[in-house]
């Protein structure tokens, strides 16, 4: 399919042809959320943990005598009954990443690309570099494509200096290197501006 490339200031500059295979497949919904759970588990730190009976601080010795005291029988102060105990199934460190495919993490990528485009949210820009740093141009820039939040996708070269320090003050825009690209990300921003030279490397990697 052909698609218009655009510049800063909104005008075609030209059409480049994007691969039906990568961004007009069928919607996958099931595949989307199950990569959405894999991201979300895969940041979890597990780093909450609780002492167990052998970490807490205290002696194993039998804190009073077996019988005579009218108390129920104790062999330890380490109990969860007793203050200062350890803490009776507490949680532990845990990793709670799980395993999802290379073929469904693509699928569900290019899926996400497709819903995107089939929305018109994925806008094609000719470069990203700037001749100014200057936020307040960016931004008037920006304007005229009225989005709400927004996702640069820049090539493997790195990205352009003016622009990144452009838009580090705007709000609701950040920059993703084109190998970082995931579902999690295209679903979250409103629309998905990619460097012209990215979308032969976006459909290599996804080929």
């Amino acid at each position: 399919m052909k698609k218009s490339v655009l510049n800063f200031k909104n005008n075609s500059v030209g059409d480049i042809e994007l691969d039906n295979t990568i961004f007009g497949i069928k919607k996958l919904p099931d595949l989307i959320h199950q990569y959405i759970r894999y991201q979300n588990a895969k940041s979890r730190q597990g780093s909450h943990k609780t002492k167990s009976r052998s970490e807490v601080s205290g002696r194993s010795k039998k804190p009073f005598s077996q019988k005579g005291t009218g108390n129920a029988r104790q062999g330890s102060n380490k109990p969860p009954n007793f203050r200062g105990g350890a803490v009776s199934m507490g949680p532990v460190n845990r990793d709670y990443s799980f395993n999802l495919n290379k073929k469904e993490k693509q699928l569900a990528i290019k899926s996400a690309l497709s819903i995107k485009n089939s929305e018109n949210k994925i806008i094609i820009i000719d470069t990203f570099e700037l001749k100014s740093f200057k936020t307040r141009e960016l931004k008037s820039d920006l304007d005229q494509f009225e989005y709400k939040s927004a996702l640069f996708i820049y090539s493997e070269n790195g990205l352009d200096k003016n622009f990144k320090l452009a838009s580090s003050n705007i709000p609701k825009v950040s920059t993703l290197n084109q190998r970082g690209i995931n579902v999690k990300d295209l679903i979250a921003f409103d629309k998905i501006f990619i460097e012209q030279k990215s979308i032969k490397e976006i459909t290599k990697r996804l080929s």
